[in-house]
């Protein structure tokens, strides 16, 4: 790795000059963590690593980027992996433990890792932990603005949607989460569930009704006005709310868009009442999460995860984390954002909600995952019958050949939908 040849020149260098004394001292060990954060969120995150002081005098490098996968892979094909990486996708975490990139975490970090964020895996005949979470967001939620008097808009029983699709090399995850939100509210966790981990086709009728349900409740859209959506970003200019043309009064989003409308009167409620669900499933959820997992085999990065994953780097990185973006994280008993729509939202996540369920497309393996973001902005273009039985037909085909790959380390089903804290 090119750590060590540039440790080993070091050596050599020493070698050559050791009667001087050159070498009185050990290069002190630095650990790098790949992460997805960046801006403001990353310098959050970067400010906490630097005061995890384990008393051995390490340290810690932060690599933030937006193309966290392609540079994870890069670094990969270069033998030069980072040590610690966190990732959102659950099925890129079961093809990395498949293929022996990573290593199993200590008993510390286990404690902290349950499902739906961090199930164990079968992998080589043995059960293992791989990840724990570090940072989780709440999904299944509405936004929408307030009125002058504070009350419900007016509007709310006939939504004008916003919508944006486009973000980079991943565009379509905002209506993947629409079709998953739905599926989850109108079938059920234990459906999302065997249609997340592959065992429900998605020519399924109710795979297919959510996707007809999502069309129908954007309603009809002109050209122009699909074209927009196709080309905003899935944040906006400045949240979607009140930023597109024609206006729209309500948004389907995460917990983590509310950094955006932190100073504006907004609105958030459980997405159950507005997706034409089962009362049943009122009390579903889906969720998100940014995983830790180590990627050498040096035992302090199993270390830092450990520190990373405990109360005091969650106490930390609250701290130092702007309005908006104090993070969220599994457990009640966590340290959680101190604003009042952050609050709200941390107890639906670790308290009210009764079931949480991992979002599916990343729980899915990635090429099946890619092929549901590329059918969706095709669907969105073109909401026909017709369309829509052609790319369920694809996606299956796209199914079909990634359950050729699923074993060994299949994630099992129990670890897609869990009650909170675990």
């Amino acid at each position: 790795m090119k750590r060590r040849t540039a440790f080993r020149a070091f050596l050599a260098a020493c070698l050559l000059t050791v009667t001087a004394g050159a070498c009185t001292s050990e290069r002190p060990e630095t650990l790098v963590v790949l992460g997805p954060w960046t801006g403001p969120e990353g310098k959050a995150f970067e400010a906490m690593l630097h005061r995890l002081d384990d008393g051995t005098g390490k340290s810690y490098t932060y690599q933030g980027t937006r193309s966290l996968r392609e540079t994870l892979g890069a670094q990969l094909e270069a033998g030069d992996p980072p040590d610690v990486a966190i990732l959102n996708s659950i099925g890129e975490l079961v093809e990395h433990a498949r293929a022996g990139h990573l290593t199993p975490l200590d008993r510390a970090a286990t404690a902290r890792a349950y499902p739906p964020w961090a199930p164990r895996l079968d992998v080589d005949g043995g059960r293992r932990t791989y990840w724990v979470p570090l940072k989780v967001d709440l999904k299944s939620l509405v936004w929408s603005k307030q009125s002058g008097q504070g009350k419900k808009d007016r509007a709310a029983h006939r939504p004008e949607w916003c919508v944006g699709l486009a973000s980079q090399a991943t565009s379509g995850w905002p209506g993947t989460d629409w079709i998953e939100d739905i599926l989850l509210h109108q079938a059920g966790p234990a459906t999302y569930t065997r249609w997340a981990t592959g065992d429900v086709h998605w020519r399924d009728p109710r795979v297919r009704k959510a996707w007809t349900t999502w069309a129908e409740l954007l309603g009809k859209r002109t050209k122009a006005s699909i074209d927009r959506s196709l080309t905003t970003p899935y944040i906006g200019p400045r949240g979607l709310l009140d930023s597109l043309e024609p206006r729209c009064t309500h948004e389907h989003q995460g917990a983590f868009v509310r950094y955006v409308y932190a100073h504006d009167r907004v609105r958030v409620d459980p997405a159950a009442g507005y997706l034409g669900g089962r009362p049943e499933h009122d009390g579903a959820y889906e969720v998100a999460g940014d995983m830790a997992a180590v990627f050498s085999d040096d035992p302090a990065a199993r270390g830092l995860v450990d520190r990373l994953s405990g109360e005091r780097a969650r106490t930390l990185w609250r701290a130092r984390a702007a309005d908006g973006l104090q993070p969220f994280f599994p457990d009640a008993t966590d340290p959680q954002p101190t604003d009042p729509t952050g609050r709200r939202i941390a107890d639906i996540l670790t308290a009210k909600a009764r079931t949480l369920c991992f979002d599916a497309s990343d729980v899915m393996p990635p090429g099946v995952r890619d092929a549901f973001h590329r059918a969706v902005l095709q669907y969105f273009g073109d909401p026909t019958e017709k369309r829509l039985d052609k790319l369920l037909a694809q996606l299956d085909t796209v199914r079909t050949e990634a359950a050729k790959d699923a074993a060994p380390g299949h994630l099992p089903e129990s670890g897609v939908c869990a009650p909170p804290g675990g």
